[in-house]
C-alpha cells in the first residue's frame, strides 16, 4: 500500500479544486448550455421573473455533489485517502463557487458587500457578460475564477 505525506494530500486537494474550475467551465458550456439547458435557463432570467428563492439551476449542486460524495464514501471505506482528498477538493471548489457565484455575484445572501477589488470586479463583469445573453447559444465567459483579461479594468459601482 502506498502512503502519502500530509503535503501530498493537501496538494491533491488543492489540485482537485483548481481542476474543478475547468470541469465547471466545460460543464457550463457543454452541459448547462447544451442538453440540460432546461435546468439552466431559469438562471438566465431576470430576478423579477423568477418565482421563489430556488431555481431549477440549483439542481446542478447535486450533480457536482455526487462525485464528491462518491469520493468521500469510497475513499474512506476502502482507505484510499487520495480519493478521499479528491472529494474534499471538489467540496472546496463547490464552497468557493457558492460563495462567489451565489453570495457575491447574485447576492442570494447578503454577505460580502465590502469585497471590491480589480479581480472581483472582473469576475462580476465576466459573469455579467455571460448573463447578457438569455438564450442557450451565443453566450461567453463560462468560467468563474479564471476570467479573460478584457474584463480587468476600471472599477465599477455595485449596489
Amino acid at each position: 500500500m502506498i502512503t502519502f505525506s500530509l503535503v501530498t494530500y493537501v496538494g491533491i486537494i488543492l489540485a482537485t479544486a483548481a481542476i474543478m474550475e475547468f470541469v465547471a467551465w466545460f460543464a457550463h458550456k457543454y452541459v448547462m448550455h447544451g442538453f440540460l439547458w432546461s435546468w439552466h435557463a431559469d438562471h438566465h432570467k431576470p430576478h423579477f421573473e423568477k418565482e421563489g428563492f430556488f431555481e431549477r439551476n440549483d439542481l446542478f449542486f447535486l450533480v457536482f455533489a455526487i462525485p464528491s460524495a462518491f469520493s468521500y464514501a469510497f475513499g474512506a471505506h476502502f482507505q484510499i485517502w487520495w480519493l478521499f482528498c479528491i472529494g474534499i477538493g471538489i467540496s472546496v471548489y463547490g464552497l468557493i463557487y457558492f460563495l462567489i457565484h451565489d453570495v457575491y455575484i447574485h447576492r442570494r445572501f447578503q454577505w460580502f458587500k465590502q469585497i471590491d477589488n480589480v479581480y472581483t470586479q472582473a469576475i462580476v463583469r465576466a459573469h455579467g457578460a455571460h448573463h447578457a445573453v438569455t438564450t442557450k447559444d451565443s453566450s461567453e465567459s463560462f468560467g468563474l475564477l479564471v476570467v479573460d483579461k478584457k474584463y480587468i479594468g476600471e472599477r465599477v459601482g455595485r449596489d
